[in-house]
């Protein structure tokens, strides 16, 4: 089986990235395996941490963004850094279960998946080992219609295994989309025909932390913006969208459409099939911009040719 790129963004993470790192090194690290930390411009000692975590793992890879570029950019950069085929996403403050990658890099390889992801998450506030609740995703394969109508996705946590060729597919992360980051990007592997996997009774430590959550800093402090940033992510396949969602998306509903994907789910198209849509908008366009003169211009410009040869 192929090893495996691990891929950290960091940023003003000093008091939890050790436990992330170790939590990859001590039990689920072997042979031919990398980690890649990005370090986001980090205004806290992240870069000390970091170094020395660097010194305790010498294998440990870290780049530093010269300016704050975001999640999104600094996922990018990781897996543009990225040797392996196979990339593992964890957030610098969350844990891995102890042996838990093997059993999730196996269930990728026989399934001959894209991406794999743990069914639960157990999210914890000061003891990971006492989680506040379990977030759950349904076992085996995932359906793209989870991504469409709202459901629990793998991209809503984003801590999860998959390819780098369904990277390549997705465009990467959307950057300019804060935390809408992994969400949007499991939905971009999901439109690009992903296959997508979620293995039984398997989970992670996702830690809780409201004051410096990202999801609570970005989106919930400006919930206007999410519609609008996960439409915005979603522009290299709009020939994907049903054209009637997408001047709902760009329109009434551009505020809130991501919040009613229950009450109104995201109507995909197959590939292909916009393209005379797209051909008869481009001639329309066309037109608009270049539009034919009229009989009195013709028989002016006819006029003005005529003289001009005459001279």
């Amino acid at each position: 089986m192929s090893s495996i790129s691990f891929f950290l963004p960091a940023y003003n993470c000093s008091l939890t990235i050790e436990e992330s790192v170790d939590s990859i090194m001590v039990t689920n690290f072997t042979d031919g395996d990398e980690v890649i930390i990005v370090n986001d411009c980090s205004t806290d000692n992240t870069t000390e941490v970091l170094n020395k975590l660097k010194q305790k793992y010498p294998v440990i890879t870290v780049i530093d963004h010269q300016r704050n570029k975001g999640g999104a950019a600094a996922r990018n950069t990781a897996v543009e850094s990225a040797k392996n085929e196979l990339l593992f996403c964890l957030d610098s403050d969350n844990v891995l279960a102890p042996s838990s990658i093997a059993p999730l890099k196996k269930y990728l390889t026989e399934n001959n998946a894209d991406v794999a992801s743990f069914q639960f998450q157990h999210s914890f506030a000061d003891d990971k080992f006492n989680p506040v609740y379990i977030w759950t995703l349904p076992a085996g394969d995932f359906d793209l219609s989870s991504y469409l109508d709202g459901k629990n996705t793998p991209g809503q946590h984003g801590n999860y295994m998959f390819t780098k060729q369904s990277w390549l597919k997705a465009k990467g992360y959307a950057e300019g989309t804060g935390a809408l980051d992994t969400w949007t990007f499991g939905l971009r592997q999901a439109i690009t025909g992903a296959k997508m996997v979620v293995l039984k009774d398997t989970f992670y430590y996702h830690r809780l932390d409201y004051a410096n959550s990202y999801w609570m800093r970005d989106a919930e402090a400006n919930l206007w913006s999410v519609s609008v940033k996960a439409a915005y992510a979603l522009l290299p396949f709009f020939d994907r969208i049903d054209e009637q969602f997408l001047n709902y998306m760009l329109g009434e509903g551009k505020y809130i459409w991501f919040y009613q994907l229950k009450s109104r789910p995201l109507k995909l198209v197959s590939d292909g099939s916009k393209k005379e849509f797209y051909i008869n908008l481009n001639k329309k366009i066309n037109a608009a911009i270049y539009p034919k003169p009229s009989v009195l211009s013709r028989g002016v410009n006819k006029i003005k040719r005529v003289l001009k040869l005459s001279k």
